[in-house]
């Protein structure tokens, strides 16, 4: 028996560790600063980028190419100042701002720096087109929103396994990183390689469950070794996620540099791709919501999160709910890495590192409750942002994780969870 979960084992790992060995990318062997140069729609081609070092030596150089883009490797981590040679523009295009012709960035190890360059007429979004608070919560919104994608999918495990899944985050990362390969190496628009990611990320997360998770449950493992393997495998994970990507940070090809903010006159303006963002995480929470309301399925899962021998008893095929939960739990938190991926940039670390704040908006909701982890990670998103007000940027997760004990203290089973009697 030992031998057989040793190979099934075995088999989990090879399998979870191939699909972020295809998303290995070029920019993982070295560092480099790139973008790509348009004016309006159509692209800028022949334009001359170099780079030089802090003792004005020259580094490398590079042209845009047809499409506009360009890339200019670098001889490794530092200070460099990259400079657009005006000179070589058309004769009818000029920088946005004349003053942006240099511009001076440090470099960490690995890392594929994105450069923007704006060019032609263009409106900037002044300050007073915004309101300090309603920009911070527009922005807390948009993040709260893809926290929420990560943290129901980690609510629902844990509402019907009991488990306490900290190898979560690597399925964020997972789901990032499959979607720069499909965008980046082969080619495929965002847009369809999100949806290709969502769909191979869910199959994964359901094999996760069926070759490594249902075995331990069948042996009759405790909860807290089930919590310490996952501790363990999401640490393997990730440094595996390291060793493959590198730990630089990597753009999706159709993102590469930074559209300009638009502004809705109403106090916030956000870049085109975060209205997406937070359209389509608005989209998927509110499927999967009425789900768990208004479906078979929906009303199976929450009956075996309620009394799973009670849900066995009455003819519920405990197993296959929990796989689909394991399923669209893996589909969700991957939507999540391709959101915040296109947020912040694809890194090896990227689901580790918003891993305590799942955990804070689910606490915060009320352990085993969807709609609660909703709500808290709204919470949690706006917190982080609107206390950058009076905090320090750097100082932001801490007071979020300081509402969820002041919270906590008021009403111990989270905003929306239910009151348990003990002993």
């Amino acid at each position: 028996m030992f031998r057989r979960l040793a190979g099934v084992l075995a088999a989990f790992v090879l399998a979870l560790l191939a699909i972020p060995l295809l998303a290995s990318p070029a920019a993982a062997e070295g560092e480099d600063v790139h973008g790509r140069l348009r004016n309006g729609d159509a692209a800028v081609a022949d334009v001359r980028i170099f780079v030089t070092d802090p003792a004005g030596n020259q580094v490398g150089e590079a042209r845009s190419d047809g499409e506009g883009n360009w890339a200019v490797p670098l001889p490794g981590p530092g200070e460099y100042t990259v400079t657009l040679d005006t000179e070589t523009l058309p004769e009818d295009v000029s920088l946005r701002n004349p003053d942006n012709t240099s511009v001076t960035r440090s470099i960490v190890g690995g890392q594929a720096a994105p450069q923007l360059f704006p060019l032609g007429e263009g409106r900037a979004v002044a300050k007073s087109d915004t309101i300090e608070w309603v920009q911070l919560t527009a922005e807390g919104l948009r993040f709260g929103l893809i926290l929420a994608l990560a943290a129901v999918g980690l609510s629902l495990i844990y509402g019907t396994t009991g488990l306490v899944n900290f190898s979560h985050g690597e399925l964020v990362t997972l789901g990032a990183m499959v979607a720069y390969w499909f965008n980046v190496e082969l080619g495929i628009q965002l847009l369809l390689a999100g949806a290709l990611t969502v769909l191979v990320c869910g199959v994964a997360g359901g094999a996760q469950d069926a070759l490594f998770w249902g075995q331990l449950r069948k042996r009759k493992t405790g909860l807290l070794a089930m919590m310490i393997v996952s501790i363990g495998l999401a640490l393997l994970v990730r440094y595996v996620y390291q060793y493959l990507f590198g730990g630089g940070f990597s753009s999706y090809e159709d993102y590469r540099t930074q559209p300009a903010r638009e502004p809705l006159n109403l106090g916030f303006a956000l870049a085109p791709r975060d209205y997406w963002s937070m359209g389509i995480a608005a989209v998927a929470l509110v499927l999967v919501l009425w789900a768990l309301v208004g479906t078979r399925l929906g009303k199976a899962t929450r009956a075996v999160a309620d009394n799973p021998s009670l849900a066995a008893a009455s003819g519920i095929d405990v197993d296959r709910v929990i796989r689909v939960v394991w399923a669209v739990g893996a589909a969700l938190a991957a939507l999540a890495g391709i959101l915040l991926g296109l947020a912040q940039q694809v890194n090896f670390a990227l689901g580790f590192n918003i891993l305590l704040l799942m955990f804070a908006a689910v606490t915060l909701g009320g352990l085993g409750s969807a709609t609660g982890a909703v709500l808290g990670s709204l919470i949690i998103g706006l917190f982080i942002q609107l206390s950058t007000i009076w905090v320090s940027p750097e100082l932001k997760n801490v007071g979020a994780l300081g509402v969820l004990i002041v919270i906590l203290l008021v009403r111990p089973q989270g905003i929306l969870g239910r009151r348990e009697r003990i002993g």
